[in-house]
């Protein structure tokens, strides 16, 4: 990759912000993306923490006393747009956007969800698919578009349902996996690599990705499981 200067990026966070965790990590071990700032509509998430200890603006844009989304996300699109943001990364984001929003940052935001999508989009995946006697899950990266959970895939993880999980212990596992898919996916984009065509497909390296890049789960080193 030929140097240029790192990709603003804003994080929307609702929570305890683990994810942005992990792009503080991957900015801090150098990858091309600089993170401008970090916005929750909770002023309790423990994400905005994070950010302050790294020294990250961190803002809060409540969504209380707003009389309809479209109102909340024009003065969130504001506030977005003051940091002049590259990407715009959706990490434990509970709000539903309205289209109006998507189509501003179109191509050039991402979001995460804990599920092999098309699988169980929505809240509570990981009881989900156990309940549906599934043997695999994972976490998905895909561009946002207007339908929840529904735009075009990037990169998945994908691991196997232990015979004696539980929805806690699996949403343990999916998550370490996250950490690493969500960084990649924005270091993707941040080196050029990673687009979403003019047709609304995403490319990688310049060719149509015709199926999501997978990472599958890596066995316990001593071969055994844990």
């Amino acid at each position: 990759m030929s140097e240029r200067e790192a990709l603003p990026v804003v994080v929307l966070i609702s929570g305890s912000g683990s994810n942005l965790q992990a792009m503080i990590d991957a900015q801090n071990r150098g990858a091309p993306f600089r993170i401008a700032a970090v916005i929750s509509n909770r002023a309790d998430a423990f994400g905005l923490e994070r950010a302050r200890r790294h020294g990250i603006p961190a803002e809060v844009l409540s969504h209380a006393g707003y009389p309809d989304r479209d109102a909340y996300d024009a003065d969130l699109r504001a506030l977005i747009d003051g940091y002049a943001p590259g990407l715009v990364l959706l990490a434990g984001f509970m709000r539903i956007l309205t289209p109006g929003f998507v189509g501003r940052y179109q191509g050039r935001m991402l979001n995460i969800h804990p599920s092999l999508l098309p699988k169980f989009r929505g809240l509570h995946t990981h009881r989900r698919a156990l309940e549906a006697g599934e043997t695999e899950h994972g976490a998905s990266v895909h561009f946002v578009t207007a339908e929840l959970d529904g735009g075009p895939l990037v990169i998945q993880a994908r691991i196997s349902i232990r015979p004696d999980e539980d929805a806690e212990s699996l949403a343990a596992r999916v998550l370490g996996y996250e950490h690493i898919i969500y960084p990649m996916a924005a270091d993707w984009f941040a080196q050029g690599r990673l687009r979403l065509g003019e047709d609304g497909l995403p490319y990688l390296d310049g060719s149509r990705l015709e199926s999501p890049y997978l990472i599958e789960e890596q066995p316990p080193e001593n071969g055994e499981a844990d």
